[in-house]
């Protein structure tokens, strides 16, 4: 018996390196894909959807992720949402010409105060003449050097009560130009045109090229969507959950990387369109230590 167990052991000993290392290798292999299967989902695993939509998993990818909020998320704890690695907010601000959302100022200063990037958003009301709503934006939203750039909100409106009705494209495109100026002029920052894909098809192709866009679409990648529309921010859920926000609400992603989400904030400008609109005035100086190449 002795002498069986020696043989056997020794057959152990030789056969065991090469097995083991097939089985390592078969593991790392495993573990590997496994790694990439999970990655989308774990950037931010504080964070979920209620209804999760398989033609927007791609959003999950890019690592610069934010909300947008307005008083009906109620409360927030801007805190938790910086916990849950939120980047970057955009506040409801003004709507039309005589309209504050309550929490406005409340969100404004609870993002800034988490160190959580903000910017403030004026939803456009198509029945009130363009300077009266840029006139009211620039009344209520702070001048704040240290804010992202602000927003205007183009949309068509149809459940509204008081003004459901389209304008004509050459009126919208009109309105939209002078409050965008006056947005620019009053925040000292080109504004970020949102938007959602019918509206945008039915004024937007085409126009105003130069300007960053912010896109809605929940259910497909926005080259899907949206005719030769480049985006910087892309609204990918209304139906997200997010610690710090009671209930439903609007996720976003950045279409860059972590570096260029810095050169972002730091010129208040897209970083692919730096070079072009830096000699025009529209982008702030970069810091060469902070940020690398745009292309990293």
């Amino acid at each position: 018996m002795k002498r069986r167990s020696s043989r056997r052991r020794a057959k152990t000993r030789r056969i065991s390196p090469l097995a083991i290392g097939r089985f390592l290798a078969v593991t790392a292999i495993a573990m590997g894909l496994a790694s990439c299967a999970i990655a989308p989902s774990s950037r931010y695993p504080a964070k979920s959807d209620a209804k999760p939509h398989a033609g927007v998993a791609s959003a999950h990818r890019l690592p610069i992720h934010g909300v947008d909020v307005s008083k009906w998320q109620g409360k927030v704890d801007w805190a938790a949402l910086r916990q849950a690695g939120t980047k970057f907010a955009f506040i409801k601000a003004t709507e039309g010409g005589d309209h504050v959302d309550s929490r406005f100022l409340e969100n404004w200063w609870g993002a800034k105060n988490a160190g959580i990037p903000r910017g403030a958003y004026h939803f456009v009301y198509w029945c009130r003449p363009a300077h009266e709503q840029a006139a009211w934006f620039k009344k209520n939203v702070p001048q704040d050097p240290e804010a992202l750039p602000p927003v205007l909100d183009v949309e068509w409106n149809g459940e509204s009560v008081n003004c459901p009705r389209k304008v004509p494209r050459e009126q919208a495109l009109a309105m939209i130009d002078v409050m965008l100026k006056e947005m620019e002029a009053h925040t000292g920052k080109r504004p970020i045109i949102y938007t959602d894909i019918t509206f945008h098809k039915e004024i937007l192709e085409g126009e105003f090229t130069d300007y960053p866009f912010w896109i809605r679409s929940v259910a497909a990648e926005p080259h899907e969507r949206y005719n030769n529309r480049r985006w910087t921010f892309w609204q990918f859920t209304t139906t997200g959950r997010v610690p710090g926000v009671s209930g439903d609400v609007d996720r976003n992603t950045f279409y860059g990387t972590e570096n260029q989400w810095r050169m972002f904030v730091q010129s208040a400008c897209d970083p692919r369109d730096h070079h072009r609109l830096k000699p025009m005035g529209v982008c702030r100086d970069l810091d060469p230590v902070q940020t690398a190449s745009i292309d990293e």
